[in-house]
């Protein structure tokens, strides 16, 4: 399992992907708003997305983990 953090303070503008879906390292999974710049956050590795611990609208502080994805 491989958490996803977030790397600034931001609002969760869009969830893309949905658990349980194939990914591969480099697929959108959410895009975060800050300061009026949409900031996409993408998949490190290939795998499932497991878990997705935020929803659009939530704010999330750095570090906080957003998703998870299942490793091989």
């Amino acid at each position: 399992m491989l958490d996803v953090r977030a790397e600034l303070t931001a609002t969760v503008w869009k969830v893309v992907a949905e658990v349980g879906t194939a990914v591969v390292a480099g697929d959108e999974l959410l895009i975060l708003e800050s300061m009026k710049m949409e900031i996409p956050v993408t998949a490190p590795e290939g795998g499932t997305l497991a878990e997705m611990h935020v929803a659009e609208g939530d704010t999330v502080a750095e570090g906080d983990v957003l998703a998870v994805v299942a490793t091989p």
